[in-house]
Parts: structure tokens; C-alpha cells; sequence
């Protein structure tokens, strides 16, 4: 299993190397993929289900609009996912990876219009691996609420946390390229699926106590909450700016089973495309509740350290959530742009 995991980290890497040089030579991320490859990406990108839908989709015309993006990582880590709600071990083999794309826009993007300025893109990124090393599934969240924040088109309010806070691990220990303590991991793996399906299913639609996040998160916990949300500063912060704003209009959201969930040295892993479930029936970010049933597409990172986690990165694709509601970001962004 390590040398399956060292294999597949170093395939990652290369392949996130070949990607940044895509919109001029993108045959050769071919090499890397199953020829059908399943793609789930985030709005306004379709998903795809094969390697050459995946590349004419999405790699050529994102990495086109870009005049050269320099890839900035910050995780780097992999392993045997358990994910599955009811404690089944789904043994599929994933690596994980976020940070940060630098490059300026040179293209319209759909409704995203190019600006003369530097852009930090933040990315997060699953590959699920096959026993011969080909990448059979990708999933993909690039923060396009922070983008559109960053070039002053945001379609929602001004986030109540701080925004474009989205830094490396505190240590910058966050790319894993050597092999980590498997019996570390697996106990992680575990605190961690206790915490998902524990702790945070556990909540009684009144009470935020009720979830006991107090025995997981560290009181000085570090939350990069995604654009529209914003980072919290403290574990105060977390609850007071994120998690009853959400809860208030999510009150039945609930954690089932999600398509990785990974553990490897200090830092757990997850996406899902979706991996929540839940009904908007109160108030979020100046939309009044829908009563729309939803799932959300997220993806998250988080570290422990002495019993707790202490760092939390996290992924939502918003455009998508809020489009269940029948509400259309991307309309309001094409509006205040003037076209």
C-alpha cells in the first residue's frame, strides 16, 4: 500500500506539473488518464466522462484564458479512502492537493471577464488511481466566488470573515512526498470519520454543543472558509461566522457518504461531488430560504495536531449550491460586468 501511495503522489505531481503547461501541449496530460476518466467538476464547467470530453471541457479552454499560470501547493497527500457512512472500507486509492494558481487573465471565461492584474486561484483537487497508476477520476473545485471577489464581481455579499485568506500549512509541511506512519494515519483516518459522522451528524437542529466540535477543533483553530464565507480566525469566530449562519439556514444538513475520505501523517483529506446533504429553509447570505433540497459539492483539508485540529481549508463550489436554489450567480456577474 506506502509504495502504491509514494507511486501515485509522484504521478500527481508530475501531472499538476504537465497541467500548468496544458494550453500549449495538452496531449501530454493524456498519458496520465484512463481513457474514461470521470472529471466532476464545479460550475460553470460541466462534468465529463471521458479523458478527451475532459481535456476539450475544461483543461483547454480554463488553462487557455490564462497567459501562464505558475502553480503555487500547499497539500500534497494520498492514501486508502474510508469514506463510506456505514464503516465499509472502499479501499480506492486517492491523492489529494490544494493551494494556489498565480497567472493573470487574458481571456473572457464564460462570463468571467479577463482583467490586467494578478490573480491567486485557489484549487483543490482529488485523483482517484487504478492498480496500474492511471488517474480514473478527478475531482476539481476552483474557487470562483474568491476569483470574482478578487476582481470586485462578487454575486454575494461581503463575506462576514476575512477574505482571500487561504495560506500553506503553518509549518509548511503540507506536501507529504516522503512515506508517513501508516499506524499514525490510520488512527487519524479514524478520529477523523468519528468527527464527520460522530460529531458533526450529531447535531440536534438547536444547539451548535450538541455536535461537540469543542473536542475536535482547538479553541485558536485556523478555518479557510471559501469566497462568499471567508476565513475564521478562531474557533469562536468558526461558530459565530460560519457554522450557525449556516445551520440557521441549513438546519438538516447531514454528512453521507463521501467518494474519499483519506488520512496520511498529520493531515486528513476528503471531497465529494456531493458529500452533504440538506434543505435551505432559513436565511444564507442575504437569500431567503427556498425550501430547495440540495447537495453540496465540497472539498476539504484539515490538520491535527496534539489531539485536535488546528487548520481547516475548505472548498465549496457556491455557484452550484446556490443554482439548486434557482438562483443564478453567474447572471448576476454577467450583469455587473455590462454584458
Amino acid at each position: 500500500m506506502c509504495e502504491l501511495n509514494q507511486r501515485n503522489k509522484e504521478t500527481a505531481i508530475a501531472f499538476w506539473g504537465a497541467l500548468d503547461q496544458a494550453s500549449e501541449t495538452p496531449a501530454d496530460i493524456q498519458s496520465f488518464l484512463a481513457d474514461d476518466l470521470r472529471w466532476d467538476g464545479f460550475a460553470p464547467f460541466v462534468d465529463t466522462r471521458t479523458a478527451a470530453d475532459y481535456v476539450a471541457t475544461f483543461v483547454t479552454p480554463f488553462y487557455s484564458a490564462f497567459d501562464q499560470i505558475h502553480r503555487e501547493t500547499h497539500i500534497v497527500m494520498g492514501g486508502v479512502s474510508d469514506g463510506r457512512a456505514d464503516g465499509e472500507t472502499d479501499g480506492r486509492h486517492w491523492v489529494g492537493g490544494t493551494g494556489y494558481l498565480h497567472a493573470k487573465q487574458i481571456r473572457d471565461l464564460g462570463v468571467i471577464p479577463a482583467r490586467n492584474m494578478p490573480l491567486r486561484l485557489r484549487w483543490g483537487e482529488f485523483l482517484e488511481f487504478d492498480e496500474a497508476g492511471k488517474i480514473t477520476r478527478i475531482q476539481t473545485i476552483i474557487d470562483v466566488i474568491d476569483w470574482l471577489e478578487q476582481i470586485n464581481l462578487s454575486p454575494l455579499p461581503k463575506p462576514t470573515g476575512a477574505a482571500h485568506i487561504y495560506p500553506a500549512p503553518t509549518g509548511c509541511d503540507g506536501c507529504l512526498t516522503n512515506e508517513q506512519d501508516a499506524e499514525q494515519s490510520d488512527k487519524l483516518r479514524d478520529y477523523a470519520r468519528d468527527f464527520i459522522f460522530g460529531g458533526l451528524n450529531g447535531f440536534d437542529q438547536s444547539d451548535l454543543k450538541s455536535m461537540g466540535m469543542a473536542d475536535y477543533f482547538h479553541s485558536n483553530l485556523k478555518w479557510y472558509g471559501p469566497g462568499g464565507i471567508g476565513a475564521c480566525l478562531s474557533f469562536k469566530e468558526f461558530e459565530d461566522l460560519h457554522q450557525r449562519p449556516w445551520l440557521i439556514a441549513f438546519p438538516d444538513r447531514i454528512v453521507g457518504d463521501l467518494d474519499n475520505l483519506i488520512a496520511e501523517g498529520t493531515f486528513v483529506g476528503a471531497s465529494s461531488m456531493p458529500g452533504v446533504t440538506l434543505t435551505h429553509t432559513g436565511p444564507y447570505l442575504g437569500h431567503s430560504a427556498t425550501q430547495a433540497r440540495c447537495g453540496v459539492n465540497g472539498i476539504d483539508f484539515w490538520r491535527e495536531e496534539n489531539g485536535r485540529f488546528v487548520e481547516n481549508w475548505v472548498f465549496v463550489d457556491m455557484v452550484r449550491l446556490f443554482a439548486q436554489m434557482g438562483i443564478d450567480l453567474l447572471e448576476r456577474v454577467k450583469h455587473m460586468a455590462g454584458n
